[in-house]
């Protein structure tokens, strides 16, 4: 099963630390050699989502050119998993049309994502914006507990 890595601090090189939220979608036929036929050449199964973590809330962003909102689903299920997945397509075809290469994704993708335990699952939000789907799940607040000084008798 492939880990999900976390961002090393030097350039793009991926540290091999596992990450305990990430719930990714494994696909057992990954590295497997199937007929082409068998498989989506161009699929979306790895759509590429950032999660990060503010003292606000938990965003995640996921980079989905050509995608309209109607085409996404955001999910909330038990467990405080969220779950990401939509469908891009293959342009109709034209039978006067003649294609040269076909470099673009087509297919479906689901990432899903457990979140902690100090999340807000009644109030999360999802915007899109050139191409950019942005989901924010609002953190419970943290009471920080009152510190009162204690006079030292001697």
């Amino acid at each position: 099963m492939e880990m999900a890595m976390i961002p090393s601090l030097f350039g793009n090189r991926r540290s091999s630390i596992f990450d305990p939220f990430s719930l990714d979608v494994w696909d057992p036929f990954k590295d497997f050699p199937l007929p082409s036929s068998l498989t989506t050449q161009n699929s979306l199964v790895n759509a590429r989502i950032d999660w990060k973590e503010t003292p606000e809330a938990h965003v995640f962003k996921a980079d989905l050119p050509g995608l309209k909102k109607e085409d996404i689903k955001v999910e909330i299920e038990e467990d405080r998993v969220l779950q990401i997945s939509g469908e891009r397509n293959m342009e109709k075809e034209d039978k006067n049309d003649t294609w040269h290469r076909v470099e673009r994704s087509t297919g479906k993708f689901m990432r899903r994502f457990r979140l902690p335990e100090n999340v807000r699952m009644d109030q999360v939000k999802a915007s899109m914006e050139n191409g950019v789907l942005t989901v924010t799940v609002p953190k419970v607040e943290m009471k920080k507990p009152d510190v009162k000084a204690i006079e030292i008798s001697g």
